[in-house]
């Protein structure tokens, strides 16, 4: 085999398992791929390069990417989740005003941001009074009034 075929073998197989990456879960086979890649490009550099040695590289490259680069690589493709605030807390601490009455046992409702959403509290809290959300549950916010310092409930 001509060796600028085999290294275009190597590098359409590597695409290959770059682009498999995008169905599959883990994010695993984009080092195999870039094992692929690599063996290409020593290909062209060592056109006399034996094809056990190319699957050796192609091994030894894959498993080295793996280990090594995957747990850098992952945060930068996927993101860290753990940053994320999620849907639940996104809202709280965020101040809204309340326009239907809130008691105890019935739930009234306050406006925060542009949205109007369904509000709870300890207390009863009137209408027209600033609160601020400590909770969501579901479409239901959980809210306290908020207090000018200084005053006393």
């Amino acid at each position: 085999m001509n060796f600028t075929a085999a290294a275009w073998l190597w590098l359409y197989l590597g695409a290959f398992l770059m682009l498999a990456e995008i169905v599959s879960p883990g994010f695993v086979i984009f080092f195999f791929g870039l094992g692929a890649v690599t063996v290409a490009g020593a290909k062209w550099l060592v056109p006399s390069m034996p094809l056990s040695w190319q699957l050796a590289l192609f091994s030894i490259c894959s498993v080295i990417y793996l280990v090594v680069l995957r747990r850098y690589m992952k945060n930068l493709f996927l993101g860290d989740a753990q940053g994320s605030l999620g849907l639940k807390g996104e809202y709280v601490g965020r101040i809204g005003r309340v326009v239907s009455a809130i008691r105890p046992e019935v739930p009234g409702r306050i406006v925060l941001g542009d949205s109007e959403w369904s509000a709870t509290a300890g207390e009863p809290v009137d209408p027209g009074v600033e609160v601020r959300v400590v909770s969501r549950d579901n479409l239901t916010m959980r809210v306290e009034p908020i207090r000018p310092s200084g005053s006393a409930k």
